[in-house]
Parts: C-alpha cells; sequence; structure tokens
C-alpha cells in the first residue's frame, strides 16, 4: 500500500525548498528582530514568575511569521505557474487571505502586547478577534467524527450553522491560548508547533488527505520555526514572545481546517498543550481564580519540581508530541477521537499526582509563566 498520494512526487522538492528557504529567511531574520526588541525594551526582565535568570528579549515570532508569509506566497505563486501542487477544489483565494492576513494580523497584536504587556482580558478580546476574522474568511469546522456512526455513510456529524461558528471561535481561541500556556520554557512552544506542523504536512501528503498544496503550507511553516528553534532553544538568547505565541496558535489552527479539516489530527498531535491548557483553567477555577492568573501549576513546572532539568522537560514533552504525532499519522478520524480521550484521561491523572494537592483554595504563585 502506498503511504503517500501519487500527488505527493512532483511536490516533495518544493516540499524541500519550503522548509530551507523559511528556515533560513527565519534563521537571518531573528538576531535583526532581538536587537529591536533590545531597543525598545520588549524585553522578559527576571521575575519571581519567570523560569529565565536574566534579561531576554522577546518578539521572535516577527521572524517566524515574516518567513512563512513570505516564502509561502513566493511558493504558491510558482505553483500557480508550474502546477506543482493541485490546487484543492475548496480552498480558494478567500482561505488564503485568512491564512496570511490573519497570521499578519495575529503577530502585530502580538508585538503591541511584547511592547506593551496588555492585561489578559485584552489578549483574550484580540484572540476571539481573529477568530472572528478566521471565521469570516471561511475556517469553520462544520463537520466531526461522529462517534456512535455504525458506516461509512454517518461517519461523519455535520454541525448546525451556529453550533459549528461556536466550535471555530473554541478552536482557534482556544489553540492560541493551549500555545501560550505552553510557552514557559525555552524552545518549548516553537518545537512543539515544528512537530505539528510536520505532522499536518505527512497527513496532507497521504491518500486519505491527498492535499500536497496544504502540505506545501505546513513545511514552510516547519522551516520557519526550525530555523527560529536555533535562537530559542536553552538556553535562548530571544522568546518567540506573545507575538509567536498568536502566530503560531493562529496559523496551526487554520492550517488545521483548510482543506480537508484535520483538526482531528491536530487534536491529537497537540494533545500536551490542549490537555495542559485545560487543567490548568479547572484548577483555577476550583480555586476561584481567574484562569488567566499566572502559577507555577503548567505540566513544565511540575517536571522542573521533581528535579528534571530545563532540557530533560523539554526533550520529554517533544517525546510526547513525537509518539502523539505517530499515533496520528496510522490512525482514523474517530479512532483519532478515542486516543485523544484516552491522553485527556491519563495526562489529567498524572498532572492530578504531580499537583500534590494544588487543586486546594490557597496556592501561592511562584516562579513561571501564565
Amino acid at each position: 500500500m502506498n503511504v503517500f498520494t501519487q500527488n505527493a512526487g512532483p511536490a516533495l522538492p518544493y516540499l524541500l525548498i519550503a522548509f530551507v528557504a523559511a528556515a533560513i529567511i527565519s534563521f537571518l531574520l531573528t538576531p535583526l528582530v532581538r536587537r529591536v526588541a533590545i531597543r525598545y525594551d520588549a524585553v522578559d526582565h527576571p521575575h519571581e514568575r519567570r523560569v529565565n535568570d536574566r534579561p531576554v528579549p522577546r518578539g521572535g515570532g516577527v521572524a517566524v511569521a515574516i518567513a512563512f508569509i513570505s516564502v509561502a506566497i513566493a511558493l504558491l505563486g510558482l505553483d500557480a505557474v508550474i502546477g506543482f501542487a493541485p490546487v484543492p477544489t475548496n480552498v480558494d483565494l478567500v482561505d488564503l487571505i485568512g491564512l496570511f492576513v490573519g497570521g499578519a494580523l495575529a503577530t502585530a497584536f502580538g508585538v503591541i502586547d511584547d511592547y506593551l504587556d496588555l492585561r489578559a482580558r485584552w489578549q483574550f478580546a484580540g484572540q476571539l478577534g481573529l477568530a472572528l476574522f478566521a471565521i469570516a474568511t471561511g475556517y469553520v469546522v462544520v463537520f466531526v467524527a461522529n462517534p456512535i456512526g455504525s458506516g461509512p455513510r454517518d461517519s461523519l456529524l455535520y454541525l448546525p450553522t451556529p453550533i459549528a461558528i461556536g466550535f471555530s471561535v473554541l478552536w482557534i481561541a482556544g489553540m492560541i491560548n493551549s500555545i501560550n500556556f505552553i510557552d514557559g520554557l525555552d524552545g518549548l512552544s516553537s518545537g512543539i508547533g515544528l512537530i505539528a506542523a510536520i505532522t499536518l504536512g505527512l497527513i496532507s501528503l497521504t491518500p486519505q488527505v491527498p492535499q500536497p498544496y496544504i502540505a506545501v503550507l505546513c513545511f514552510v511553516l516547519a522551516g520557519s520555526l526550525f530555523g527560529f528553534l536555533r535562537w530559542n532553544f536553552h538556553p535562548a538568547t530571544i522568546f518567540a514572545g506573545t507575538s509567536g505565541v498568536m502566530f503560531l496558535g493562529y496559523t496551526l489552527a487554520v492550517l488545521s481546517i483548510l482543506g480537508t479539516a484535520k483538526v482531528a489530527v491536530a487534536m491529537l498531535v497537540l494533545g500536551v498543550p490542549i490537555i495542559d491548557a485545560f487543567w490548568i483553567i479547572v484548577r483555577r477555577l476550583v480555586q476561584g481564580r481567574s484562569p488567566f492568573s499566572p502559577d507555577r501549576g503548567h505540566l513544565h513546572h511540575r517536571l522542573l519540581d521533581v528535579g528534571m532539568s530545563h532540557r530533560q522537560t523539554v526533550g520529554l514533552i517533544y517525546g510526547i508530541c513525537i509518539a502523539l504525532a505517530v499515533l496520528a499519522m496510522f490512525l482514523s478520524g474517530l479512532t483519532q477521537v478515542y486516543a485523544f480521550i484516552g491522553v485527556f484521561m491519563a495526562s489529567g491523572f498524572i498532572l492530578f499526582i504531580l499537583a500534590r494537592g494544588s487543586f486546594g483554595p490557597n496556592v501561592p504563585e511562584t516562579n513561571g509563566e501564565t
């Protein structure tokens, strides 16, 4: 059985070009962005709620966004001439506007926060605005895998329009928040995003989801993150910042919807940040606190607390994400959902054990990011 669709062959050289070109541009731009961030004091200073022990500039997401948008537009323009990747029938210009303009808006909003340190409520308002913009440009999850379907004809559950819109808002804003919550250690969010982008790209080359056109976009994103990781991995010389969080969360969310929806794949591959964000919100609400109030309750903080080093913690979480990515490659849509539920329950139990009673009403806030 062929692992990849027949249309993948002509696109493979361009996928390599996409990855390498985006990685080079991101790699070269990041030091420039770092200098600008230092000049305007967009810097994370050591603080009792921070992991870093020295000032580190933020805003590296700008380099990632510029690399992605510029290389992707160039390659899609080349594809319009050469035709190395067939355009899916359900992808049009408005979809691409939603992807690129939305990504640029997400980055711009993040830059404002990197400079001004906006309150959480304004960040959330920005996330909702981005979600509504995406929906206005056609990014709506209109169906999900039917957990009680008994055959091919009823394997999909089509959502009524109001529910589809509500689910799409939750998916896009939730994805941004998930990336934001996991962005607490050097290279963690960008590495997870790299794994997710490659997985979505490979899935888009399979006979089940034969869309090399979408794979090109995914590999451009992966290359952009790979080039940035050189500067972001521990010890980081620059953080992705809110600009990186907003851009990465938004772009992964809409790429998982673009073409043939791959939301179940993204849920499984990004299970660690999604589940971590869910349990963090639950714990904070149980404690009577705002779900956006910072503390040291994230999975990566718990792993540090049990004695793992910075790099060991990041490496372990990378390994879990890669294992989930492999599962996503070999499971069908419905079994991906079941696998996510299994991971959700297991992760909840592990986090509860690691928390050692932190669901109580009074938990001191120590170092760590939101």
